[in-house]
């Protein structure tokens, strides 16, 4: 079910009018940063494809989404698993068309394991959780956007990736290859007229971390961040949008870290 604090918390969402009837396909929709990124797409008039694996929590979303008049498709898919993806390709094309930007934002089980006590089955699954998950998404639509000699995707990383952090070295891992696989595509695609650039958040407050961290714990945490406070969903959502849109025209290849300026310290 949508967490409605997620989907509020952050406050208006920036409108990008080069936005309306693109075609989005939002991976790790069904809750959290996915399902308020998808929104975010949803109330600036994008055609919005939702994907997640939990069937009621997406229908969730989409009931949002088109609440706010866009119009939404949930589909209920892996993201590790090729044929998932080529089918959610397939369906996407003949609902709506080509694909214009991929958020490839499924991901997660980043929870601290120490190195000295993982195990090669939990490595294995986090890596496929997140960095194999976005190379098959990437690689689901790259050849559709080459043909048309545009596109945009935006990955996620995290700041564990760009500093040393709680969580463990599987997903810091993971993330960091997410970062590489990124820049690398950037470079690769640049002159087919594609645009991929990553998004590294720190800290925010979904209702997985809620349920996971008593609510003094998280005011604790946020007195760790220069701007005083968690991140929220939407901030992560707004980030996205503006590196799908064309305000950034002229940015391919980056990583942009959301992260209160802790990254800074």
């Amino acid at each position: 079910m949508l967490d409605i604090h997620e989907t509020l918390a952050a406050g208006p969402i920036a409108t990008y009018p080069d936005l309306e009837n693109k075609v989005v396909v939002v991976t790790g929709g069904s809750r959290g940063i996915g399902a308020n990124t998808a929104l975010a797409f949803a109330t600036n008039g994008a055609k919005v494809v939702i994907v997640g694996r939990d069937q009621i929590a997406l229908e969730g979303v989409v009931d949002v989404a088109t609440s706010r008049g866009a119009r939404a498709l949930g589909v209920v898919a892996d993201c590790t698993n090729a044929n998932d993806l080529t089918a959610l390709r397939e369906g996407v094309a003949r609902e709506f068309g080509s694909v214009d930007i991929v958020a490839a934002l499924a991901g997660g089980n980043g929870m601290p394991i120490e190195t000295a006590s993982e195990t090669v089955e939990h490595w294995r699954e986090v890596v496929e959780d997140n960095l194999t998950s976005t190379f098959l998404t990437v690689a689901a639509f790259l050849p559709t956007m080459l043909d048309r000699h545009y596109g945009v995707i935006v990955t996620m990383a995290s700041a564990a990736a760009r500093q040393a952090a709680k969580s463990s070295a599987a997903y810091a891992a993971a993330k960091a290859g997410i970062i590489a696989f990124s820049r690398h595509l950037a470079g690769e695609y640049a002159d087919e007229g594609i645009r991929i650039n990553c998004v590294a958040p720190s800290a925010i407050e979904t209702e997985r971390m809620r349920s996971w961290v008593s609510e003094e714990q998280r005011r604790a945490l946020a007195q760790a961040f220069p701007l005083g406070r968690l991140g929220q969903p939407d901030d992560v959502a707004a980030a996205t949008l503006f590196l799908a849109s064309s305000a950034s025209s002229w940015i391919t290849g980056a990583t942009i870290d959301i992260s209160g300026g802790k990254l800074m310290l």
